[in-house]
């Protein structure tokens, strides 16, 4: 019989596979539409084929607990997606993305070793690799002073996806799907709500509705892969494995657009896979 911790590391390795694939689909689909709006109808469809695979796989609802913890998810995961489109915006990608990420993954380890304990010194060490080639991966090249703002909304970034990461591990202790539902409803809920607000509603992008699906689908497993890695597994590692998504998008772009990548790119590349047989040991 296959140990479950091992399912949990293909579970979470898949996680960030499916979200970087999603990443650049909903890369692609943005190119002619306001992010925010393709966003918010990726989420729509994701939301759509979620509440169909709970109602035909779920046998049935699990406590109102486990619910309000995936809305929470939903709500923090939403505003640390404010935070990261934000800060690309406003600041430099090259430092906002791998800082968010850095904290991301951060913030579901600390709680883990808390809650879980010490996860081993192999492990550990696998951590450390991993976080060292999503900035390798992100960054890329040589970066001046980290500005105020940088900063901030990097942290507010990472903390509302670390929070995620922790409120859908708390959700997903019994059951994956409708908490899953739970937090898509709270984060198409919080997103119309401010399109709505900012007046940034619009109709989606047209000609884009497949790389939207592909989108909100990848999404979707993403989100489902990792609550199954948190279900079965330890916290800490099924987040370090998920926040290596950017090595996802990265080698997508290679191939699809043939973006060149850089020494230090490919050094990060080398070094997730490092991470992933240490922490997989």
């Amino acid at each position: 019989m296959i140990n479950p911790e091992t399912v949990a590391v293909v579970c979470g390795l898949c996680s960030a596979l499916a979200w970087g694939a999603g990443d650049f689909t909903g890369g692609f689909a943005s190119r002619r539409g306001n992010v925010l709006t393709v966003v918010l109808f990726s989420q729509l469809i994701g939301g759509t084929l979620l509440v169909c695979l709970a109602a035909a796989f779920s046998r049935s609802m699990p406590p109102a607990r486990h619910l309000v913890f995936g809305g929470l998810a939903g709500f923090t995961g939403v505003i640390g997606l404010v935070g990261l489109y934000k800060g690309l915006a406003q600041g430099r990608m090259g430092l906002v993305a791998p800082l968010s990420a850095i904290v991301t993954a951060l913030v579901p380890m600390t709680f883990s070793f808390v809650v879980e304990g010490f996860p081993g010194w192999l492990r550990m060490i696998g951590f450390g690799i991993a976080m060292t080639a999503v900035w390798l991966i992100s960054s890329p090249g040589d970066q001046s002073k980290i500005e105020p703002g940088e900063l901030r909304l990097s942290i507010v970034a990472g903390l509302g996806f670390g929070l995620f990461f922790i409120f859908m591990d708390q959700a997903t202790s019994q059951s994956v799907l409708w908490p899953l539902v739970a937090a898509r409803a709270a984060a198409i809920v919080v997103m119309f709500t401010l399109l709505v607000v900012t007046r940034q509603l619009a109709p989606p992008p047209r000609g884009q509705f497949v790389f939207m699906a592909l989108a909100g689908i990848l999404d979707t497993a993403g989100n489902a892969a990792f609550g199954m890695a948190a279900h079965l597994g330890r916290l800490d590692i099924a987040a370090i494995l998920a926040s290596l998504y950017p090595a996802s998008t990265i080698m997508l772009a290679w191939l699809v657009f043939r973006e060149r990548l850089s020494g230090r790119q490919w050094c990060g590349v080398a070094g997730a896979g490092a991470a992933l047989v240490l922490i997989a040991l």
